[in-house]
């Protein structure tokens, strides 16, 4: 039995995920008030009906009869009173607001009956002799929020298990149309309350209305405690099986056919997540819902298609769904395996309390759901003292031959952070030495990357574009950002002590990150790039939104070593996944192929001999434009998509080739989810680095073009961007470095400043 499987034994009949409201005058009968406002009365409660009837609970023929008799009384106190006897059986809760706005309720007589996983809708009476226009609230300590997000190392148990247990309420006033969302002001009105319930069998719960801060009667009698019956639900499994009919694990979001979602986001814990419509399943196992017809959206992920259709729950106890997945593309089949090398399990909108984060069989769930081949599920400042017990120095035991998970390391949340957020990636021991505490570790970046590297590990910087803001709309920028961020800021001093494998993009602003890896390169230096998502931080949609694509031995099976140092080599691009360029190679030299000095991307060639870099590009778009993303700032999310790529209006993107940052030739594409070759001809002057790109939404690492055996030194302007921006960098930081390591930081920023001036004197002059 799966962890979905513990409601096997359910009833065999149940109602639609709503109530039907009964007449039925047992439990507590409400007063009735005397009164001759007929006219509005009646037009208050035709609206009532009418949205009874649109959130699926009409009132039953008998009751709509009595009401439209009650409504052709030609006495109007007599009316107000006929109305009263055929709704007032349904109230779940009687309000009465007294003349001094003081808020008291009760318990009405209609049945306290709930559906597990459903929503049930109520009426509830306002006796208003105050006249109040404000807004009647119902709120409920049962429903108070299941997680708490604190991201602190050692987090409390704000919300205990006990805790847990008594929160499984949903409540919510409905104001919609035809309603308003404010008492009319009459004395006597209906209003609508639905409620969900996570659980089944009896549950109590305690309703409390006001209509503003202080209007609570004494006594707490604005309140009422109420016992409901929760009927269970149908365990619906499901079968999910990949293009070729294998079982696997897919992404699947179920609304009803008023568009909300199910399991209630509200009620979830792990692996659902609260942030997310969707749920991951994979072949076998369930989600409860209940009885009644369902919209699903499904898919795994951006190599696959997103697929809709409709299905039906009938009103039993176990159910079953098949869903068949269409992949667009097969990168894994190709020899190229995807990557997101920044998930966390803890902190941001992870739970803090009363989990401390997920469980590495939670992370897997939605690894396998988005069809990653590698995660890197990466401990930081948040729950670090409980979640590093999931570090083991190698790949997770969970893991299998198409989906591999390892915990490394994030340094954020450490004294350092100001220097800007590492990736320590296959890292082997994961405490600084001499510490016992973050508190303990250093304040700047360079010892802790060169310490990571000693023990084998692949590192780089995280969110590279956050402190290196630049408004120019075109690569390269030269003016010199703030470097006051937690992206690649120290980078810029780093990478002059062969410190940084990596620069990481795509979860931020394209042109930022960029900007200094281009001037890097125009330098000589040859650090790569990587995609990630930052999940769930700056992406919470899910992981993988951001990715790199790392080219696998010829055998094209999965390894984490061989795919760790793909990122490191550059045998690499990264993307949004809607985007591919793989198989780039200029004159046969595949990028991150060793050349014959056997430095990785490095070619060498003769001055004035003719090249061809080749690649096979494929993308995806939308036959007809998504203007609010096309349209949107470069600084805003989504940073990298391909369709901020489109061209016009076609369903064509450029593919271009870039020399020494800049922009030579550019071919158009069809995203229509076909593979396309795409082939360059060109002959360098001299010696520089050559990529492919589709902007912003895919980039290949570079191949280094060694004209006459004489290094890459593009650009003099590059070379004064980088030296004006370590003194930039070291206004910024300085001042956080502790005293006890300045001098030794003072002499890695000096050591940079003399590495540019050198270049800066043997660089090429801009062209």
């Amino acid at each position: 039995m799966t962890r979905f499987g513990h409601f096997r034994n359910l009833v065999a009949s149940i109602l639609l995920g709503c109530v039907v409201l009964c007449l039925n005058t047992s439990g507590q009968d409400l007063p009735l008030v005397k009164n001759d406002d007929f006219q509005p009365l009646s037009a208050q409660v035709i609206r009532v009906a009418k949205a009874l009837r649109h959130l699926g609970a009409p009132l039953t023929e008998a009751q709509q009869a009595e009401l439209d008799s009650a409504l052709e009384s030609t006495d109007p106190g007599e009316g107000v009173k006929l109305i009263q006897q055929v709704l007032d059986p349904l109230c779940l809760v009687g309000v009465n607001i007294n003349p001094e706005s003081r808020v008291k309720a009760q318990a009405g007589a209609a049945p306290k009956q709930l559906m597990q996983q459903g929503w049930r809708v109520f009426l509830v009476k306002v006796h208003n002799e105050a006249g109040v226009t404000a807004q009647l609230r119902c709120r409920s300590r049962n429903a108070a929020k299941m997680h708490d997000s604190k991201n602190d190392p050692e987090p409390r148990d704000r919300i205990t298990p006990r805790e847990l247990t008594r929160r499984w309420l949903d409540v919510s006033m409905y104001d919609g149309a035809p309603l308003v969302d404010r008492l009319s002001g009459l004395e006597i009105e209906y209003r609508i309350v639905e409620l969900f319930s996570r659980d089944q069998g009896k549950r109590e719960a305690q309703l409390a209305f006001d209509v503003g801060q202080g209007t609570q009667d004494l006594g707490f009698r604005n309140r009422v405690d109420l016992l409901f019956e929760c009927e269970p639900c149908v365990e619906v499994r499901i079968e999910v099986l990949d293009h070729d009919g294998t079982p696997t694990t897919g992404s699947f979001i179920f609304r009803d056919q008023r568009g909300r979602v199910y399991p209630a986001r509200a009620r979830r814990l792990a692996p659902d997540f609260f942030f997310h419509d969707q749920v991951y399943r994979s072949h076998g196992e369930a989600v409860l819902l209940p009885a009644g017809n369902y919209t699903v959206d499904y898919t795994r992920g951006p190599e696959y298609r997103l697929l809709q259709r409709e299905i039906s729950v009938p009103p039993q106890s176990e159910h079953t769904e098949k869903f068949r997945l269409q992949r667009w593309i097969n990168m894994a089949e190709a020899g190229w395996h995807s990557g997101d090398h920044h998930v966390h399990a803890a902190g941001c909108a992870h739970y803090s309390s009363p989990t401390k984060g997920v469980d590495p069989s939670d992370m897997m769930l939605h690894i396998q759901g988005e069809d990653l081949n590698v995660g890197c599920v990466l401990t930081w400042g948040p729950c670090w003292y409980h979640q590093k017990q999931f570090f083991e120095g190698g790949v997770n035991n969970i893991s299998t031959p198409q989906n591999i998970m390892r915990y490394d390391v994030e340094v954020s949340g450490f004294p350092s952070s100001h220097a800007g957020h590492l990736v320590l990636l296959r890292l082997t021991e994961d405490d600084y030495p001499g510490t016992t505490r973050i508190e303990e570790w250093p304040t700047w970046d360079l010892p802790i990357l060169q310490w990571a590297k000693e023990q084998g590990g692949v590192v780089g910087f995280a969110h590279s574009g956050w402190g290196l803001q630049v408004d120019a709309e075109e690569l390269p920028a030269y003016d010199i950002p703030q470097f006051d961020g937690i992206g690649a800021n120290e980078y810029i001093v780093d990478v002059t002590h062969d410190a940084c494998d990596f620069i990481s993009a795509v979860d931020t602003p394209a042109i930022w990150e960029l900007n200094i890896w281009y001037h890097t390169l125009n330098c000589g230096f040859t650090t790569r790039i990587s995609g990630e998502t930052d999940f769930p931080c700056i992406y919470g949609e899910r992981v993988g939104l951001g990715r790199i694509y790392v080219k696998s031995p010829p055998d094209k099976s999965l390894d984490f070593d061989n795919w760790v140092q793909g990122v490191k080599d550059g045998r690499s691009y990264c993307c949004d996944g809607l985007t591919h360029l793989f198989d780039f190679q200029i004159d046969g030299l595949g990028v991150g192929e060793p050349g014959e000095s056997g430095r990785p991307s490095v070619l060498a060639v003769a001055s004035g001999e003719p090249l061809k870099a080749r690649v096979s590009a494929a993308a995806l778009l939308g036959e007809t434009p998504n203007e609010e993303i096309r349209d949107r700032n470069l600084h805003k999310k989504p940073y990298w998509h391909v369709e901020r790529a489109r061209f016009e209006d076609t369903r064509q993107v450029p593919v271009e080739l870039v020399v020494n940052g800049t922009v030579v030739e550019s071919q158009l594409i069809e995203a229509d989810g076909t593979v396309q070759d795409v082939e360059f001809s060109f002959t360098p002057e001299r010696s520089c680095w050559v990529a492919l790109r589709v902007f912003p939404a895919a980039h290949t690492n570079p191949i280094f073009v060694e004209v006459d055996n004489q290094p890459i030194l593009a650009s003099k302007r590059s070379a004064q961007w980088c030296l004006d921006a370590v003194d930039a960098c070291w206004k910024s930081k300085s001042p956080l470095i502790h005293e006890d390591e300045r001098e030794s930081a003072r002499d890695a920023y000096d050591h940079a400043r003399e590495t540019y001036r050198t270049i800066l004197a043997k660089a090429h002059d801009d062209r």
